[in-house]
């Protein structure tokens, strides 16, 4: 019996007992209700918690009088001819069994159906809890997905406001690498423009000299050729050409004076020939220095660019994410040597945190191991690999 039929019987027998029922009254009617309408024997708890009136020997008493009326009201009387009175107790007897098994029937019927329903119910309300069950689990789960996506959308806004920075940054250092570069392409420049400068100077004093010296033989032969006229001459006049020979030996003082100024002006070329070649070997020096300085700052520039893919503080990230185990092997297998350049090897081993790990090349192929307890992270194709490896190697062996 469920709570809100007993609510009700209890509402009835109030009802009667405000209209002045007595507790017989109370009881027959509770017995009635129990039987009759629910199927239910009548008991003295069942009689007394729905009356609340009545002793331990009252309420047996008029449930004993409510069975002797039911049986008096069953036993039905067949006045059909002259059948004997015992007879006719024992068809009315006949007919109340018939109706007990009719109602005994009835109730058994009706508990099956109450059965199955109330088995429907359950699993009805087992399906409703089962459903209430998943949808909090997809609420929790619809939760957990908005709050990574949440957490992922700031890290990647971090990431990208980083990632600007770092591209101002790189920006900025390759103007200054180009401001430099035209600087010292502009100092090169005019250090050309000045040993052009100084060759041709240098083309001019040798053409000069060149100049000179032709001068100079054309008036040492022509002089020559002069005192063997004259040495001729006075050979054939000695003696009436006495005073002309003195006129020559004064023209010969002459020309041993030009000559001697001659070789004078020659020697003075010839130091300012050397000044002129010495100045343009420092120049020269100076240009190969230039050119070895423009060199470096090509290699410079080149590496600089290799780097500007990934800058020293993307590529510090990237490299600290891998010894963090936040990268897989086939994400390390695309980045390849890419941050090879940014890649340092542990200071000491994860495992035995004594040894300290060393990086050999082998060709194309490294390999990372520690000498103290000989792990090692096995032939990788690039640095971050290697790295990769020798941690997740010794993670694997330190539980």
């Amino acid at each position: 019996m469920d709570s809100q039929t007993r609510d009700n019987l209890r509402q009835e027998i109030e009802a009667m007992r405000s209209a002045g029922a007595r507790r017989q009254d109370l009881s027959q009617h509770a017995c009635k209700r129990l039987f009759f309408d629910l199927g239910i024997r009548p008991s003295v708890t069942t009689v007394r918690e729905l009356t609340q009136t009545g002793s331990a020997s009252d309420i047996p008493k008029d449930i004993e009088a409510f069975w002797a009326g039911l049986r008096s009201a069953l036993r039905v009387r067949i006045d059909a001819g002259a059948m004997p009175e015992a007879l006719q107790e024992r068809a009315g007897e006949l007919l109340a069994a018939l109706y007990d098994e009719a109602q005994k029937l009835a109730r058994a019927t009706l508990e099956e159906e109450r059965a199955r329903l109330d088995a429907a119910v359950d699993s009805a309300q087992s399906h409703v809890r089962d459903a209430d069950i998943r949808r909090e689990a997809i609420e929790q789960a619809h939760l957990r997905a908005e709050a990574r996506a949440e957490a992922g959308a700031a890290q990647i806004a971090a990431l990208e406001a980083e990632l600007k920075t770092l591209r101002s940054q790189g920006s900025d250092a390759q103007a200054g690498l180009r401001e430099v570069i035209a600087r010292w392409e502009a100092e090169n420049q005019e250090l050309s423009d000045r040993l052009r400068q100084e060759q041709d100077s240098a083309a001019r004093l040798r053409e000069r000299i060149d100049e000179l010296q032709d001068e100079l033989r054309h008036n040492t032969e022509h002089y020559a050729q002069q005192i063997k006229d004259a040495v001729k001459e006075a050979e054939r006049r000695v003696h009436p050409m006495l005073v002309e020979l003195d006129s020559l030996r004064s023209m010969a003082a002459t020309y041993q004076a030009g000559a001697r100024e001659a070789s004078q002006k020659e020697f003075d070329f010839i130091q300012q020939l050397s000044a002129a070649r010495t100045r343009a070997d420092r120049l020269e020096s100076q240009v190969r220095d230039q050119s070895n300085e423009i060199d470096a700052l090509v290699l410079e520039r080149d590496a600089q660019r290799v780097k500007s893919g990934a800058s020293a503080e993307v590529g510090a990230l990237i490299v600290s994410m891998a010894a963090q185990g936040r990268l897989s092997s086939a994400e390390i297998a695309k980045l390849g040597t890419q941050l090879d350049a940014h890649v340092v090897a542990p200071a000491a081993c994860p495992a035995c945190e004594a040894g300290e790990p060393e990086l050999q090349r082998h060709e194309d192929e490294y390999e990372l191991s520690c000498p103290n307890c000989e792990r090692t992270s096995g032939a990788a194709s690039s640095k971050l690999a290697a790295v990769d490896g020798f941690i997740r190697s010794a993670s694997v062996s330190t539980p």
